[in-house]
């Protein structure tokens, strides 16, 4: 089976998101009950111990053994009875140390008396393991909450979307939505006529800054001009010329540029380069489409007559202003609900609204909701 055979891993259920915190809960108090019944200094102390005899084991495991260095196995001797020594009494498991002790204090030492000695702390080794099993069973809850939490985002958002569509649902389709799309659809096509013939007809430096000036409008969502190309269409003559014939420069040759712009490098190190971002200069932040919420058309146009004004003609901003008082039928929510209900319910989803799927599917998803908030709680 190839990798792109191989089947994708179910997605979770809400009950194996509840029971796999539930369980990293029992861990995590498990283990800090253990902690506490030896005390958190001890453990600590515990660990501390542990490590310094395995390292000390680790270290001398080949010199001090057998025959090898006298002087390596008089030091390692010394040194981990010493440790042993200086363990306070009430240590838990204190008596695997001492056992551990009497495992290597032998005239000669084999590797034997060294694994005796590891079996003997094994014990405290268990104890102060409970610390980095602490630290797991933390990230284990950490992460089982986090799931939690993103499954309750996500059920959030699911649930969001089931209410747009119950509310779209109940949408009246009979609704006369050409009162609405039709002076939305008659300003958009007047703005793409008047932009293009701007485009194509005004100077590229009065273009760019058209679009330089959108930026005090936050509902056109126009990209800022690069502010070198900016500066070179404002400082140069061929700033004069309209959008499609710099464009068309862009084109030519060294040799023939310069019989149309008065410095052929400065307009090759500026202008080509941002060629993507002129190509797509049109009108598109200045229409509408789909008619949005009643209070951000409002907004909208109000910011379109101001701009829209620097460029078309009269006609063009009467309309914009008609959109103003469209905003304002008291019947607005009512045909764009319609729009809308029209433009994106499938005929899967009417069914689904008519056969009560969709307030079932709601149902499941708020008592999922309900368990996953409380099991955070």
């Amino acid at each position: 089976m190839s990798v792109a055979d191989e089947p994708v891993p179910a997605e979770p259920t809400t009950d194996d998101l509840l029971a796999e915190l539930g369980e990293a809960r029992a861990e995590r108090e498990e283990i800090a009950a253990e902690i506490d019944r030896h005390g958190e200094a001890a453990v600590q102390n515990v660990a501390e111990a542990v490590d310094e005899a395995t390292r000390l084991l680790d270290r001398y495991v080949d010199s001090a053994t057998g025959t090898g260095d006298f002087e390596a196995y008089l030091e390692f001797q010394s040194q981990f009875a010493e440790l042993v020594e200086n363990l306070p009494e009430e240590l838990p498991d204190r008596d695997g140390f001492e056992e551990a002790n009497e495992a290597v204090d032998q005239r000669t030492i084999s590797e034997s008396d060294f694994q005796r000695a590891r079996e003997a702390i094994e014990g405290a080794r268990e104890i102060a393991d409970l610390l980095d099993r602490r630290e797991a069973a933390q990230r284990r809850v950490d992460d089982a909450e986090r799931a939690v939490s993103e499954r309750r985002a996500a059920i959030e958002r699911r649930l969001d979307e089931l209410a747009e569509l119950r509310r779209l649902g109940d949408a009246d389709l009979s609704a006369p939505t050409a009162e609405l799309t039709a002076p939305i659809e008659r300003y958009d096509e007047a703005v793409r006529d008047d932009f293009a013939a701007f485009v194509d007809e005004a100077p590229v430096r009065e273009l760019l800054g058209f679009v330089e000036t959108t930026r005090h409008y936050p509902l056109i969502d126009y990209q800022r001009p690069p502010k070198d190309l900016l500066e070179y269409v404002r400082n140069h003559p061929a700033g004069e010329e309209p959008l499609p014939t710099l464009l068309s420069y862009a084109d030519y040759s060294g040799s023939k540029l310069s019989h149309y712009v008065e410095d052929p490098t400065a307009f090759e190190t500026t202008v080509p380069v941002h060629r993507t971002y002129l190509d797509r200069i049109d009108a598109g932040p200045l229409t509408v489409g789909s008619p949005p919420p009643a209070a951000e058309l409002r907004y909208l146009a109000t910011e379109l007559v101001s701009v829209v004004a620097r460029f078309a003609d009269e006609e063009t901003v009467a309309l914009a202003r008609d959109l103003r008082d469209l905003a304002r039928r008291d019947d607005y929510d009512r045909l764009r609900d319609a729009v809308v209900a029209e433009a994106e319910l499938t005929a899967d989803q009417r069914e689904a609204l008519r056969e009560g799927e969709i307030e079932a599917e709601a149902e499941r998803l708020r008592e999922a909701r309900e368990r996953l908030t409380e099991a955070l709680n």
